[in-house]
């Protein structure tokens, strides 16, 4: 821990106030400052924000999110060892929590990873518990339903959960317990959404999103999509096609000539493409998950040094541009650019290059555990697991890869895997009802 702690301080001390991601940081700020649900991501990370806003600024926002990340840490350790795993086991098994470049990383940026992988594995740990009760569901429920509502993949996780509760015959009381407090915010959320945009939903992008995924494959001489779908068509040949974020932000996009109701029409195409080529969307999905063989999760350090790579420990500072500028310095009330200080980033930099979980053995341990979990029938084993398998795969279907996808299930994977090592333990219990 103490050593997790100073990576930390190396963060805090070397770049100051906090690190940047391109646009979205930007967007989180200002939603902030003016919270209504927006168009492309619901507005859990704003609320946050606005929360500390009262606060020292950005200072506070990465404290807070690098402590989180180190709490997450104990929690996972204190339940390991309360399963009976030995605490140098169960400290192996948590050291990526609190050693991952990648984990420090995304504590110390505006953005709402971090705070997702707390809440969604905040979630999962309650339910965790030797004795669920309809308290302690309900708990649940409302933790995994925040980070549904801070990332909205959260809900793929909120829906596991609450089939698991139901294989395990809790009864009517907790399983209740956990789907009101799961659903109601949800519901509340999508209201406001709908009072605001009058769309019903937790964002007003997924189609897009689901669009941008199946333009990378998508051939409307299959399709043959309805006349006003058809400048959806890409016209690029497919092996030249880019990555589905291109399709989405590029100025040459053809969403940007559609008019009327761009998600829904995207969504419709997206479905069109989809049912006419399946075998092209599992392709696509599978080739961005070649990604989870790749050893180093980022690219070169000379692509950092060109500023290319947001997922690097920067090198030098970087002025912000005028049009985020102001957002930045209004939440911080003053200057908000990153400041890098020496030695202290020097330091973290160097660790950066070799301090991280690579991918391949991140997937391998899990297929791993959940293969254990499923021979020495270790059910506690399989949320955790299944939760990490869903957080790294549907990103893929859903919008496409990005290796920082992949991070929040690190720590869901570190549990699956102790709980599955562990040795056998009394029979857990929800209420009075046997597991």
């Amino acid at each position: 821990m103490v050593l997790g702690l100073a990576l930390r301080g190396l963060a805090m001390l070397g770049y100051r106030p906090a690190l940047f991601f391109w646009a979205d940081s930007f967007a989180y700020l200002e939603s902030a400052a003016r919270p209504v649900p927006g168009a492309f991501r619901p507005l859990g990370y704003s609320l946050f924000l606005g929360a500390l806003a009262p606060g020292p600024g950005l200072v506070l926002v990465t404290a807070v999110q690098h402590l989180l990340g180190a709490g997450l840490a104990v929690a996972a350790y204190a339940l390991l060892v309360r399963r009976g795993l030995p605490g140098w086991g169960a400290t192996v098994l948590v050291a990526p929590l609190l050693f991952d470049e990648f984990l420090i990383l995304l504590e110390h940026m505006v953005m709402a990873d971090a705070l997702f992988t707390a809440l969604v594995a905040a979630g999962v740990l309650v339910l965790l518990r030797r004795r669920v009760t309809p308290a302690t569901a309900a708990l649940a429920g409302l933790v995994l339903s925040l980070a549904a509502l801070t990332r909205t993949v959260g809900v793929v996780v909120l829906a596991l959960a609450g089939a698991r509760l139901l294989l395990r015959r809790t009864g009517w009381r907790v399983w209740g317990a956990f789907a009101v407090a799961g659903l109601a915010p949800l519901l509340a959320y999508a209201t406001w959404m709908s009072a605001t945009s009058g769309v019903f939903g937790l964002t007003r992008a997924d189609g897009l999103f689901l669009w941008a995924r199946t333009a990378t494959f998508a051939d409307c001489s299959v399709i043959r999509p309805e006349p006003r779908l058809a400048p959806l068509c890409p016209d690029t040949p497919v092996a030249g096609r880019p990555a589905p974020p291109f399709w989405l932000w590029a100025p040459w996009s053809p969403i940007k000539k559609v008019h009327g109701d761009r998600n829904a029409l995207a969504g419709r195409f997206a479905r069109a493409a989809i049912l006419a080529q399946p075998g092209d969307y599992l392709a696509a999905a599978g080739s961005d998950l070649r990604w989870l063989l790749r050893w180093e999760r980022t690219t070169s350090r000379e692509a950092a040094m060109k500023r290319t790579n947001p997922y690097w420990f920067p090198f030098e500072e970087r002025p912000l541009k005028p049009s985020v500028r102001p957002v930045a310095e209004a939440y911080e009330g003053g200057p908000a650019a990153t400041r890098i200080h020496e030695p202290y980033a020097g330091l973290l930099r160097a660790y950066q290059r070799f301090g991280y979980l690579p991918f391949p053995l991140l997937t391998l341990a899990l297929a791993g555990t959940l293969a254990l979990a499923v021979v020495r029938r270790r059910g506690d084993a399989l949320l955790p697991g299944l939760a990490a398998a869903a957080l790294i795969v549907a990103p893929s279907f859903l919008a496409g890869f990005d290796v920082r996808y992949v991070v929040p299930a690190i720590p869901l994977a570190c549990l699956a895997a102790g709980l599955a090592l562990g040795p056998r333990s009394r029979r857990l219990s929800c209420g009075n009802v046997p597991a």
